[in-house]
């Protein structure tokens, strides 16, 4: 729409509902306190309106339906994919539509009605309280470290995240793989020197695999590349060396989520159902089918 035409539609608002909507704020505008009161029932109209739409699916389709799922970029082949082969077997009128997308782009399409299901970090989710979504866990992702193949401390017993404080490190200049591995190596007692900045896995592991530094990398992406959950001591790629870091590991939160209501759906609840249990068969870290 339009600013002219949002302008019009707020007008017509007020006009409808007897009380200004807006009010002047420097510059720029802000809701009233009665245009946030309108708001709270806004929600609940939409939710019910999603819930109605939930249930003529149901009385139509039954378990047959088209689920639009938007994910960022190691969910796919780590979640996603894994889901969509056991839905083939369990629930093959189910159909999935996939749309990679971060965070931010996902939930911008599940307000829009764009995808029907959006999956993130937490850290990137919308807050637990905001009245449009509701969010499912799905994964604590745990963060491994990768070190060059030879590496003095390659095969060293017990390692710690701390036992690498001075090594250089290779993540993203900003956003938030930028922070979870600042924030890793800041809980492990160091602040990390920041090497190179790359944001692709495998700019990142050729960069390592060629000594450049070290690098926390998800247990998704290792599932993601080689369809194998990293374990201590074994080799990802040529040259490069995957090491657990035992009980004080990093680790990730993987989130779902839908518009309020729309979990009632029993195509979308058939997909959350596939996610969940691929998310559980990653956390035992048992070969994903």
């Amino acid at each position: 729409m339009t600013p002219s035409a949002v302008s019009q539609q707020l007008t017509n608002l007020a006009k409808q509902v007897g009380v200004p909507l807006l009010e002047a704020h420097g510059r720029r505008v802000r809701l009233t306190d009665a245009a946030r009161l309108l708001l709270r029932h806004a929600e609940a109209v939409f939710e019910q309106l999603e819930r109605a739409d939930a249930e003529l699916t149901a009385y139509r389709h039954g378990d047959v339906g088209e689920v639009r799922v938007g994910a960022f970029s190691t969910a796919v082949p780590a979640l996603v994919v894994p889901a969509v082969r056991a839905l083939r077997r369990t629930a093959p009128g189910v159909t999935v539509r996939v749309r990679e997308a971060e965070a931010g782009e996902a939930y911008e399409l599940l307000a829009a009605g764009d995808v029907d299901l959006a999956l993130s970090l937490a850290a990137q989710a919308p807050a637990v309280g905001d009245g449009r979504f509701t969010r499912v866990e799905l994964l604590a992702d745990p963060l491994d470290v990768a070190l060059p193949k030879g590496h003095a401390l390659a095969d060293a017993a017990g390692l710690r995240l701390a036992d690498l404080a001075g090594e250089d490190w290779i993540f993203g200049g900003s956003g938030p793989w930028s922070d979870i591995t600042r924030g890793a190596c800041e809980a492990a007692g160091f602040s990390p020197r920041q090497g190179h900045s790359a944001a692709g896995w495998t700019a990142i592991l050729a960069m390592v695999e060629a000594g450049m530094g070290v690098a926390l990398v998800p247990r998704m992406a290792a599932v993601a590349r080689d369809g194998v959950v990293a374990r201590d001591g074994v080799v990802m790629r040529d040259g490069v060396v995957m090491r657990e870091l035992g009980e004080e590991r990093p680790v990730r939160h993987v989130v779902a989520a839908v518009r309020k209501g729309g979990e009632d759906a029993p195509a979308v609840g058939r997909v959350l159902t596939a996610l969940r249990e691929t998310a559980s068969r990653t956390n035992e870290g048992r070969p994903v089918p």
